[in-house]
């Protein structure tokens, strides 16, 4: 788990990817396991010095090489290493195209209904 007090070193990079860094790091290590939740941003604002923005871009960066996955009301999961950011997305659209189909359906019904 996170330390507390963890420092970000003044080296000239900025603080968000010397923290995406830190974590990536745990994440790769094992310390932070696939399915595992990141501490709250509040948590790692407090763990790292940093403040709540900062740790915001840090998990951004994180989002974006597609290691975590934020669910809405839940928090940010280290991702699945078996899961792909491609895979997801495949399924992503299989799910829009089904419910675009389901909707269409709907749609003709009450057009037939109303009319």
């Amino acid at each position: 788990m996170l330390k507390a007090g963890l420092v970000v070193k003044n080296t000239g990079r900025p603080h968000y990817l010397q923290i995406a860094d830190d974590l990536r790091e745990q994440i790769r290590r094992g310390d932070l396991a696939p399915g595992a939740a990141l501490p709250s941003t509040r948590e790692l604002a407090a763990a790292y010095g940093a403040s709540l923005s900062v740790v915001k871009l840090a998990v951004g960066v994180l989002r974006t090489e597609g290691l975590v996955i934020g669910q809405q009301g839940k928090g940010v999961f280290v991702r699945d290493g078996d899961e792909s950011p491609a895979d997801e997305l495949s399924e992503l659209r299989a799910a829009v195209r089904e419910l675009s189909e389901r909707v269409a359906r709907v749609e003709a019904a009450l057009s037939d209904r109303l009319s």
